[in-house]
């Protein structure tokens, strides 16, 4: 029999994210999430979502023992956005055990109904900064710390439950970083630049934190990002603190902006990419810092030891990109990464219906490796 627990302590909260480092100890793709980023996004008194969310946390017991745990949400700015009532899933993980998965099921839809949500979808976070998606398609292929990784069980299980239905579909690309920036992608980024007077201004660590830089990267975002599939606007304080988790530590060579000098270098685009560290997280114990994991990310953020870049945030204002200015951050960042010898940038997950943004990877050799999905359910 399957007993299903809140989380409401500290302690409970610690074993919730404990049990996915169990789950898949020992699995050779799967990447360990840091487990302090973990801790602070489902700590309701620290991440700024809660500004917006509500949630719950959920463990699955069987003769005492965890087999299974969900995140029930309901993000309230989304649902208003897009004119929904929709709870959503998230953190879903779980032993090959139908009864389990219908159990972590069956408590999400209950929790939502119960606060007058119609709709379930999901796997889904907080925020769209938040992993998205139940991996369906590149189980061999290596997860990354900003992905979600699962195992090829789950897909099954959430499709035998009835109901669910592809909502949207994210896919990911494996690009190889060429030796030179391809002709046509260097052609059109010198002609845009000539012709609308645009240009990539190298941030510095004071203008970032202190000249409000950092700020108007992710409000900038809000704008870039408002019609992506489950998007909500990101409030001053969750900007705050994705400029304190990102732009602090961030190597500013793999960091830039576009502006547009006819508008006093207005601000018109930004490409934020880290060196990957998901082989230093690999190399921890459970995605802990201490005792010796701190010294491996230092090492791939700071040294980078990886040969791989991963793309985290690329955005052009809508009014820029027909205009070509994507073209302008790809060329400059490609020639830091062939500075630095990266050999492969990783995209983070992009919708399948992106098509101006996927599309600029045929100008290199590229994969699409890994496919994502987000489902739905109405709830009768």
């Amino acid at each position: 029999m399957i007993e299903i627990r809140k989380v409401e302590s500290k302690r409970q909260l610690r074993d919730f994210i404990q049990f996915r480092y169990d789950l898949y100890r020992g699995d050779k793709y799967d990447v360990p999430y840091l487990y302090s980023d973990e801790l602070f996004t489902l700590s309701k008194d620290k991440n700024a979502s809660f500004d917006v969310c509500e949630a719950d946390y959920f463990i699955a017991y069987r003769d005492g023992k965890a087999v299974g745990r969900v995140a029930a949400i309901i993000n309230r700015s989304a649902n208003e956005k897009d004119g929904i009532k929709a709870v959503r899933f998230g953190w879903l993980d779980f032993i090959d055990d139908p009864e389990v998965s219908k159990a972590l099921f069956d408590t999400v839809i209950e929790w939502g109904k119960q606060r007058g949500m119609d709709t379930v979808i999901g796997p889904m976070g907080f925020a769209d900064t938040d992993r998205e998606g139940l991996l369906i398609e590149g189980y061999q292929e290596y997860g990354t710390s900003y992905a979600n990784y699962n195992y090829p069980y789950y897909k099954r299980h959430i499709e035998a439950y009835g109901g669910f239905e592809k909502d949207n579909d994210y896919v990911q690309c494996h690009v190889k970083v060429p030796e030179q920036v391809p002709e046509k992608m260097a052609k059109v980024a010198q002609l845009v630049s000539k012709r609308y007077n645009l240009k990539v201004h190298t941030l510095t660590r004071h203008e970032l934190m202190k000249e409000g830089y950092g700020y108007e990267v992710f409000n900038m975002l809000n704008v870039c990002y408002k019609d992506l599939y489950g998007f909500a606007p990101l409030n001053d304080r969750k900007v705050k603190q994705l400029v304190e988790q990102y732009i602090r530590i961030a190597d500013l060579n793999l960091v830039c902006i576009v502006v547009d000098a006819n508008l006093n270098n207005k601000m018109v685009g930004f490409g934020i990419t880290f060196p990957s560290i998901s082989d230093a997280l690999r190399k921890t114990r459970d995605g802990r810092l201490l005792p010796f994991g701190w010294y491996h990310l230092l090492k791939a953020i700071k040294k980078h030891t990886a040969d791989t870049v991963d793309m985290l945030l690329i955005g052009v204002l809508p009014e820029y990109r027909t205009k070509g200015a994507t073209a302008i951050i790809f060329d400059y960042l490609i020639r830091q990464y062939q500075a630095y010898g990266f050999t492969w940038a990783e995209a983070m997950p992009q919708m399948e219906t992106n098509h101006g943004i996927l599309s600029q990877w045929d100008y290199l050799e590229s994969i699409r490796h890994r496919r994502l999905r987000c489902y739905k359910k109405t709830l009768c």
